[in-house]
């Protein structure tokens, strides 16, 4: 008898160490895709935990229920629209829908190597106000100077450092500019731009050579690379030829580039104009900043991709060799119909 109370009362604290897990989630995320909630007037807590509920943002509307009594917030809970997240812990949803609609989080992903004209879609999707491509054009904030840059850029293009930013609702395009030029001086501080320096080319040079390098690979340990055709390039006076710029200049990132974009006579166009463009391209993320500052030592001058090897590409210092690379590279594009012959094996 004595026994079976013993597994009984051992069942019990199990049960109550269970339930207490799962009230407290101490390994808790914060959430992932976004959902649009709105709380009633006047609705009480069981109404609203039945919503988070049935939206997902949490994971038991009971547990919600009892985590807000036990807070001692069953009536604090405000009334409004808000974006939340789906499987949220019950705590951040409590301090949320507590604070009221105007206090809620919006999260914005800004990728890397995306153009001001890129981004600024999916910072209004995020539902961050104001107009991101003219609050980005300039900022007290930024320190061109500081960089090398010229005294009046054209923009901030390239020192939006992209990352993921947590923003109050009701913030403007102008409050996450300044948390991306903050994000950026914070970032390029860690990068050692000494050999650079060394070639003569300023914090601006290396963001712009950055940007490029960012737009033509997709292979990680290839950016060093393509970093190293630019630089011997830029010192032996031949045009980079690099297609990203044309793209950055026309605004076509999709399509294929026609003869009169590779011929058009941008400043941004490096088939036919030696030296770097006039700026960065994008946003370059740290990986390529990195490869910018210190490039490989290897003699590359030409890159081109490599049928079939998801993405990489045939380097080569000859112009013979690479002519070999490219007939191969337009042979495998026409038997794939036209398109970039870049398909995994």
């Amino acid at each position: 008898m004595t026994r079976r109370r013993g597994i009984a009362r051992a069942a019990v604290v199990v049960a109550l160490l269970a339930f207490a897990w799962a009230l407290v989630q101490p390994f808790a995320g914060d959430g992932n895709d976004e959902v649009r909630v709105v709380i009633p007037k006047q609705d009480g807590l069981a109404g609203i935990a039945d919503i988070l509920d049935s939206e997902g943002v949490v994971k038991s509307g009971m547990l919600f229920q009892v985590r807000a009594t036990l807070a001692g917030k069953r009536g604090d809970l405000k009334p409004g629209t808000y974006t939340l997240r789906k499987g949220m812990s019950y705590g951040d949803v409590l301090d949320l829908l507590t604070e009221g609609p105007g206090n809620e989080v919006l999260t914005v992903t800004i990728p890397e190597g995306l153009s001001r004209a890129e981004a600024a879609p999916i910072v209004r999707k995020a539902g961050i106000g104001g107009d991101y491509a003219r609050a980005s054009e300039s900022s007290s904030a930024f320190r061109p100077r500081a960089y090398g840059a010229p005294a009046r850029p054209d923009s901030l293009e390239g020192f939006l450092f992209p990352a993921t930013y947590e923003l109050r609702r009701g913030a403007s395009a102008i409050d996450l500019v300044t948390k991306q030029l903050a994000a950026f001086d914070q970032n390029i501080s860690t990068v050692d731009t000494s050999y650079a320096k060394s070639k003569n080319l300023t914090i601006f040079d290396v963001v712009t050579i950055a940007s490029m390098v960012e737009r033509e690979t997709s292979v990680a340990k290839e950016r060093p690379l393509v970093a190293a055709v630019i630089y011997n390039r830029l010192r032996q006076g031949q045009p980079l030829g690099i297609d990203a710029t044309v793209r950055f200049a026309t605004g076509n990132w999709t399509r294929p580039l026609t003869k009169s974009e590779l011929a058009g006579d941008s400043p941004y166009n490096t088939r036919n104009r030696a030296g770097l463009p006039p700026g960065p391209i994008g946003s370059p993320g740290m990986a390529s900043l990195e490869a910018a500052a210190r490039p490989s030592k290897v003699g590359y001058l030409y890159y081109v991709v490599k049928p079939g090897a998801c993405g990489a590409h045939a380097f080569s210092s000859t112009f013979t060799q690479f002519e070999r690379d490219r007939v191969r590279y337009e042979a495998a594009r026409q038997a794939a119909g036209g398109n970039s012959p870049t398909n995994c094996p």
